[in-house]
């Protein structure tokens, strides 16, 4: 004699089945007949972007470049402040210049970051990982400088803005006695 099976209890396995069978199947990739993995069609979605490189619109990839950053100089005195949305390089004698942050790229070790200031300049900040001396003081920041305004080189040091080091402050590498 045949054991029978409510209606509902199939509908339920049925569903479960298919759910699976949908999930097994997502997480197959194309293969070469070589059994390695094939190329994309050409109309699949771009790969990711680098992630040390945010998106507009959406948060850093956290590492040594995200967040807020603070680069100085001096002869001549510049400052430069680097937001979740923006950058401005102010100097004595010479209105600010801003510019959309469109997020960093790393090159050979170094974060650079090219925008296009709103008075139609480019402006383009390269920070590296390198123990740096404004010259000015005994202080020691993380981050060397280097910002390229039109045709102006401008060379100093940098940090995280909520880090920055102040007179009477530790080096950055130096523990507290």
């Amino acid at each position: 004699m045949c054991a029978q099976t409510p209606v509902s209890q199939i509908r339920i396995g049925s569903g479960l089945l298919i759910l699976a069978l949908t999930l097994g199947l997502g997480a197959c990739q194309p293969q070469a007949p070589d059994g390695g993995q094939a190329e994309a069609p050409a109309d699949a979605p771009a790969e990711a972007a680098d992630p040390a490189t945010p998106a507009p619109g959406t948060a850093p990839a956290p590492g040594p470049f995200a967040g807020d950053l603070r680069a100085v100089g001096t002869e001549p005195f510049w400052g430069l402040s680097i937001t979740g949305g923006e950058i401005v390089l102010e100097r004595p004698d010479f209105p600010p210049s801003r510019g959309p942050n469109p997020g960093f790229v790393m090159e050979d070790a170094q974060a650079v970051w090219r925008t296009q200031t709103t008075d139609g300049g480019d402006l383009m900040v390269t920070l590296r990982q390198a123990p740096c001396s404004d010259g000015m003081s005994d202080l020691t920041y993380v981050y060397a400088a280097e910002v390229q305004s039109g045709d102006e080189t401008l060379s100093g040091c940098a940090g995280k803005a909520d880090a920055m080091p102040r007179e009477g402050d530790m080096p950055p590498t130096a523990a507290a006695p």
